[in-house]
């Protein structure tokens, strides 16, 4: 790092500096300058090599060490390795993973924010090559801040970052269309004739849960239907969760005809607590759910759901984290219902 006077005072020229005044990224910025194997076009190369002549930047040798001590590694963060949803997902990562010749090391949250920042910084201290972050982002600014601070410094020595679902920070991602397959389930119940509801959320604070649950409740509210807010309870997407949202929505609402879970591993759960009260699905109340894991098509009645396409955002967010773009891109998948035997017409006797 070099210095340079502004104002009557030496002021320390940092690697962010240079990217700023090129008008790039820092990963962009540090190939160039740290010596990273990795290709730079070069229209950027002149740009990057311009501004630090300006600002009289010299590299740091301990970053230039690091970018090119790469470790064909790649680190992926996931919330829970035992939600099926993570386990397809990263299976699709493992498989590509394998065919590009690199290794997978796997960090489980338990679905803690304070975790997933350790590990960004504990990935970094690996020198791995990429980090993806497979869980959903949270939509809170302190939390936002933080990331973006860690994943810039892992940037800044020639890292490259994947998201998967809808972040606040600034990184290629994969999204999956959680808003337009829980708007389509909505108009699916509605045609069916329900016209009582209850959801089984999320975690408030995490951009699936609040994607999903909008999307449903927009599309309600198009058709006329305002869901009042004690009809949405948590069930932080896990079975018992699920479960324990289900009975009491059904304690508040004896008369609900149909329940959306907002993943499938909810819906599971709920599916236990009605058999459990003698309440059949779907002859008095239909089911749905989220994801279309493996085992939605094997329990009873099997899972009507929105198919999400887990193994190929995996996939493509690793071939986002290992190309040489110098642009950020966000690739949109799409998502579609899968009608099978927990949903049907509400009765005459649940509907009345």
């Amino acid at each position: 790092m070099s210095n340079t006077r502004l104002s009557g005072r030496l002021m320390a020229v940092t690697l962010a500096d240079v990217a700023r005044r090129a008008g790039v990224s820092l990963a962009t910025a540090s190939r160039v300058l740290n010596g990273s194997a990795r290709a730079v076009s070069d229209d950027m190369r002149a740009r990057v090599t311009a501004a630090a002549r300006e600002l009289n930047y010299v590299p740091n040798a301990h970053a230039q060490a690091l970018v090119r001590a790469t470790t064909h590694t790649v680190g992926v963060i996931v919330h829970d390795v035992s939600d099926p949803y993570f386990a397809e997902i990263l299976r699709g990562i493992q498989r590509s993973a394998a065919d590009a010749g690199r290794l997978m090391i796997v960090c489980n949250t338990f679905r803690e924010p304070q975790r997933e920042l350790e590990y960004v910084h504990l990935l970094q201290m690996q020198r791995v090559e990429a980090i993806i972050l497979a869980g959903s982002g949270l939509d809170d600014r302190a939390y936002c801040r933080a990331l973006t601070e860690s994943l810039d410094s892992f940037a800044s020595l020639g890292g490259r970052v994947a998201v998967i679902g809808r972040h606040n920070i600034a990184a290629d991602a994969v999204v999956p269309d959680n808003v337009g397959g829980a708007r389509a389930l909505a108009r699916y119940l509605f045609d069916l004739g329900h016209r009582s509801f209850g959801v089984i959320d999320g975690p408030s604070l995490l951009t699936t849960s609040r994607d999903r649950r909008n999307g449903f409740v927009q599309a309600l509210t198009a058709s006329g239907i305002d869901l009042p807010p004690e009809a949405i309870v948590s069930g932080d997407f896990t079975r018992d969760g699920g479960a324990r949202a289900a009975i009491t929505l059904l304690e508040r609402f004896p008369s609900i005809t149909a329940l959306f879970a907002l993943n499938d591993v909810m819906a599971i759960g709920a599916l236990a607590a009605l058999r459990e009260r003698g309440i059949a699905a779907p002859d008095q109340v239909s089911l749905v759910g989220f994801d279309d894991i493996p085992i939605a098509a094997d329990v009873t009645p099997a899972l009507t759901t929105v198919r999400v396409p887990m193994s190929q955002l995996g996939a493509e967010a690793l071939t986002l984290a290992l190309s040489n773009e110098e642009t950020l891109r966000t690739v949109h998948l799409p998502t579609e219902i899968v009608v099978r035997q927990s949903t049907a017409p509400p009765s005459a006797a649940s509907s009345g």
